[in-house]
């Protein structure tokens, strides 16, 4: 059953998030309301996969020819009781890496040398 969760920010504004699955930690607004008050703060919930993104960033950046530019794409699921979670893909996370290098062009080179 979907349910809206609202998250607050870390200077009090609401954000109001749809979820499919909410579990403990909620607390209802009102009589009847379907609005779930989330135990955390937006940003407090999007710490908890901020390592994930630190790590793979940092091992791509740390390659023997690191790349010029790097996307990484997952999802993110939002819960009112567990915060933010890497969305996956029957039991796995699932995540898109793109990586690309960029040659100098020979002008810029030789404006180096």
């Amino acid at each position: 059953m979907n349910q809206i969760v609202q998250f607050l920010t870390e200077d009090g504004m609401p954000i109001h998030v749809q979820v499919d699955n909410t579990g403990g930690g909620m607390a209802p607004v009102g009589r009847g309301d379907e609005l779930i008050v989330a135990a955390q703060t937006l940003e407090r919930a999007l710490d908890s996969i901020r390592p994930a993104a630190e790590v793979i960033i940092d091992k791509l950046r740390s390659l023997s020819q690191p790349p010029t530019n790097i996307e990484v794409v997952f999802g993110v699921n939002l819960s009112a009781s567990a915060g933010a979670v890497i969305a996956a893909a029957g039991v796995q996370a699932n995540y898109q890496v793109k990586l690309t290098w960029s040659k100098k062009d020979e002008s810029s080179q030789k404006n180096e040398a």
